[in-house]
């Protein structure tokens, strides 16, 4: 057992002299980490020609962080979490509380009315010109990425079938809508559930050649399906442009009332001033009902026989076969299904950018999708949505934290340390929640009394 605090409510000198080691030993590898990121930097003089920038003070910064942290971390932070298990586990108390409070019982309830309302509280407080950033970067581009992590939830959080090349699904749906409004003058209604369609044909597609592989087999393979995708947008120019992309994609229309300055526009039928955040609250409350359909059919083909056979076959393949269940068909439906919340995203996405280009569906989009499922907990549509907001609200966020460059120097642009601040995130993350945000999730079958597991008595959190 580590050593605790001493009565005296002072660090055990042994444990200040590890937490001492362990801080130089992390300042000694930060330093060997950023040192060619942060400490040097490339850059162009007036005559043109290459020199480095010496950024001593920002490396310093980073340096100190990574010491002080790990001291804390030894000294502070674990023995404190040690002693409170150890608390715990002498008392017998579970790790889960059998009784929820009001906000726990009604929380689905509570965030579903504030989504509901937050365009209106937004526009209230800033304007309709003032809401744009606030309703489109914190709100449409959160729920796209909430909906496609359900949707890959599906596919790795419920069937256990690692898919790294998801994007491409994503991309099929968005250049679906893409080039068929654009060719033969299609509304976005008619697409959205036609690009789905088409997304869950190529989800039946790869199905078909990897149903004899499974981890880092079936990983390889998916994730060469999604750059395949993507370079075939790319080379096969007379269809798709190329790098150019896709431009003047149509919007989509209210029951056939475009948002535009016409007179048989939004605006002008309903006697509003001109004003572009119309579309984009009607984008917010759009892609609102695509996550809450999406939500939905996850529950419910969870309590159905296919969703019983995806738990089965995630938790064990061959126990699965052995008790009749028909694999093929089981992981063709994971990955259909799954493949057509991604199709109607994408064909969202392309209704509401009105431009796309293969730039849009790199590898870097399906790695950030997954990591919002495992840091949610695999399987917890309520731990993905957290995850999704804390990951792509951090990102918009940071765009805003302007503050930074006091501490940093003028120079510290945050958003292009979004990745290294996300890796320390779900590095943090994993230590103290190694499940996701929700570690505990009851469980689909139950005999006679329903019970929440919790995570220390789940795989890996798969319940």
């Amino acid at each position: 057992m580590a050593n605790f605090e001493n009565s005296a409510g002072k660090p055990d000198a042994g444990l200040v002299r590890k937490g001492l080691t362990e801080a130089l030993f992390a300042a000694v590898l930060s330093f060997g980490m950023f040192v060619l990121y942060v400490g040097l930097k490339t850059d162009q003089n007036i005559s043109n020609e290459l020199i480095i920038v010496q950024r001593w003070g920002l490396l310093a910064i980073f340096v100190a962080i990574a010491a002080i942290g790990r001291f804390a971390m030894v000294v502070f932070i674990r023995p404190n979490i040690d002693r409170r298990k150890l608390s715990k586990a002498r008392e017998g108390e579970l790790d889960i509380s059998t009784e929820k409070s009001f906000f726990h019982r009604h929380f689905l309830k509570i965030a579903l009315i504030a989504l509901l309302l937050y365009p209106m509280v937004v526009v209230a407080i800033k304007g309709p010109q003032g809401s744009l950033t606030y309703v489109d970067n914190f709100g449409i581009q959160i729920l796209i990425y909430v909906m496609l992590a359900w949707g890959l939830n599906i596919v790795v959080g419920l069937a256990g079938l690692l898919d790294l090349g998801y994007v491409a699904f994503y991309a099929v749906g968005a250049y679906s809508y893409a080039l068929l409004s654009s060719y033969f003058g299609l509304s976005f209604w008619v697409l959205l559930p036609l690009s789905g369609i088409f997304a869950a044909l190529w989800g039946v597609i790869l199905g078909f050649p990897v149903l004899r592989l499974r981890g880092d087999y079936l990983a390889i393979v998916t994730l060469a399906f999604g750059e395949i995708i993507r370079l075939v947008l790319i080379n096969w120019t007379e269809v798709t442009k190329g790098t150019f992309g896709i431009s003047s994609i149509p919007k989509a229309t209210l029951f056939g009332i475009p948002f535009d300055a016409t007179a048989g526009g939004f605006a002008k039928l309903f006697n509003l001033p001109i004003s572009s955040a119309y579309y984009k609250i009607f984008l917010f409350y759009l892609i609102l009902a695509l996550c809450m359909l999406t939500a939905y059919v996850t529950i419910r083909l969870r309590r159905m026989p296919i969703g019983r056979a995806w738990e089965a076959l995630r938790e064990d393949e061959i126990a699965c076969r052995s008790l009749g269940i028909n694999t093929v068909t089981t992981k063709l439906t994971a990955f259909a299904t799954g493949a057509m919340f991604a199709g109607f995203a994408g064909s969202f996405f392309a209704a509401r950018q009105g431009f796309v280009s293969p730039e849009s569906f790199v590898f870097l989009e399906s790695a950030v999708i997954l990591a919002i499922v495992v840091l949610g907990g695999m399987g917890s549509l309520t731990g993905i949505a957290i995850a999704a907001i804390v990951m792509v609200g951090g990102t918009e966020l940071l765009r805003e934290m302007s503050f930074l460059k006091l501490i940093f120097g003028p120079d510290f642009t945050p958003e292009l340390y979004r990745m290294l601040i996300f890796g320390l995130a779900m590095v943090v993350v994993m230590l103290f929640k190694p499940r996701g945000f929700v570690g505990s999730r009851e469980p689909t079958a139950f005999l006679r009394e329903r019970k929440a597991i919790s995570g220390s008595f789940i795989k890996e959190g798969h319940g």
